[in-house]
């Protein structure tokens, strides 16, 4: 598929937003400063706030000001993003400002346009069909829907129906944020730009995967989205399968598009469906209670909410992907809010020596070779091996496990930390939809997540309390230890 022509004009619904003031707006500057946006895009902001152009470059800079760092502030950067800059007020439900808008738009483009919808996804649809009723999507426009995409299959596909009555699929880019991280990215050069894994990525060298996303923040003001969410649906629905996609799927022809996105699918329609009579065997879900994250104490889920909740701040799961590379191949996924430490990683336990040729100590010392790939906080890859402990034996050889680590920050102390909206817009600015998830991909995951969630009800499952500051409820070691293994902790 030709990829389109690069934006001439980004146009962000919602730019007065706290994800735009946090994220969007700082990863704007940075490509700024790296002078990797297209020399002629215009960066058209709007929000119901009735601000003009000079209050709107004002806004912009404080957001820049208050989270790039000091040192890595530049002026002439700055300045050349805020001469990018416009701002028309606007609401999706108010005819005659997005008419105003479409005409700013024809105003500004010069080619192609690239809408970011940074708003609740209740005004995906309507925004997308003021646009196309004001003749402000064509052939050469195109979306950025963030997630969520619906709570469910059945609002998830009208939300998908709506959005493809004014774009084509080639011209949506669904957001998975998870996506635009060095880590992630590094993930699929490890995969895919070395011939020292390939050859045992598969269920005969390896014996099983968990993935881990904790957090150790509760709520923080999202109560009414979080509980109307929960953990399975925030979380697990959209980052941890991403990440299980990008793990298991086979090697894509290239990497474009297409191809990486044809692979993941394959990965989501081979999940082992856990229905009804497996939930309570292969999943647990939990709600956090009172305890104490680094010594300091915090309340518990509901007195955070101010009501009760039956909503899950936790789960664990253990999923199958039924084909020949991973058949057999638990994958254990597990996340939450309040846990111990805020972290994101994956781990893959390889299948035990065939046969020890040690004796003694030796043989009682052998542990299975570990790849961990941690994503955040920081990026780092290590590889546990055995080794031979120093010293000497009269029973032979003493051995221990020891780690190649490869931290990121320390190999490239030079590059600074980057924000994954930087790779995110400069990729649909360049109309590369390689990191963005198509709509089968978000409709498969509802459905394998959807079964689960039914299963909950139909079997009464309720959250098992646990204490914040601890790695979730005593279930979901029960989950993993009747298999034989234990989580990484």
């Amino acid at each position: 598929m030709t990829r389109p022509a690069p934006a001439s004009l980004l146009t962000i619904f919602g730019a007065t937003g706290d994800l735009a003031q946090r994220m969007l707006l700082p990863s704007l500057y940075s490509l700024q400063a790296e002078n990797l946006l297209p020399p002629g895009l215009r960066i058209l902001g709007s929000a119901r706030s009735d601000l003009d152009r000079e209050a709107f470059a004002n806004l912009v800079a404080d957001a820049i000001n208050e989270r790039i760092p000091a040192i890595e502030r530049d002026e002439t950067a700055l300045r050349g993003l805020l001469e990018r800059l416009d701002y028309t007020a606007a609401s999706v439900d108010d005819a005659a400002s997005m008419q105003a808008l479409a005409a700013r738009v024809s105003d500004l483009r010069n080619g192609d346009v690239l809408y970011h919808l940074s708003t609740a996804p209740r005004f995906y649809v309507p925004a997308c069909h003021a646009l196309g009723a004001h003749g402000a999507a064509d052939a050469r426009t195109r979306v950025m829907l963030e997630k969520p995409i619906g709570k469910d299959l059945a609002s998830a596909a009208a939300i998908n129906d709506g959005v493809a009555e004014v774009f084509d699929e080639d011209r949506v880019y669904r957001v998975d944020h998870y996506l635009g991280k060095e880590g992630v990215q590094n993930l699929i050069a490890l995969r895919f730009g070395n011939a020292l894994f390939e050859p045992l990525w598969n269920a005969r060298h390896i014996e099983q995967v968990q993935i881990t996303a904790g957090e150790t923040v509760g709520v923080e003001g999202r109560g009414d989205y979080y509980d109307d969410s929960g953990a399975m649906r925030d979380m697990l629905q959209n980052h941890l399968l991403q990440l299980l996609c990008l793990v298991a799927m086979e090697p894509p022809a290239r990497f474009e598009p297409t191809a990486v996105r044809n692979e993941k699918i394959k990965v989501l329609r081979s999940l082992r469906a856990i229905g009804h009579g497996q939930v309570v065997t292969e999943s647990v879900a939990g709600q956090y209670t009172a305890g104490a994250i680094d010594g300091v104490a915090v309340p518990g889920y509901v007195q955070e909410l101010g009501r009760d909740s039956g909503t899950e701040t936790f789960v664990a799961l253990r999923a199958h992907v039924d084909n020949w590379r991973w058949s057999g191949v638990p994958f254990y996924l597990r996340t939450g809010k309040r846990l111990p430490s805020r972290c994101t990683e994956i781990y893959i336990q390889f299948r035990k020596v065939p046969y020890s040729i040690f004796g003694g100590h030796a043989a009682a010392d052998m542990r299975s070779n570990g790849l961990l790939i941690r994503l955040q906080p920081e990026e780092r890859i290590e590889l546990d091996l055995m080794a031979k402990t120093p010293g000497l034996d009269r029973s032979g050889l003493r051995l221990s496990q020891v780690a190649l680590d490869l931290d990121f920050h320390e190999e490239f102390a030079n590059q600074r930390r980057r924000i994954s909206y930087e790779r995110l817009y400069l990729d649909a600015i360049e109309g590369n939809g390689t990191l963005f998830v198509r709509r089968d991909e978000t409709e498969t995951a509802w459905h394998w997540v959807d079964a689960i969630l039914d299963g909950w009800r139909t079997a009464g499952v309720a959250p098992k309390p646990y204490p914040a500051g601890t790695w979730g409820p005593g279930a979901a070691v029960s989950l993993i230890e009747r298999h034989g293994h234990g989580w990484r902790e």
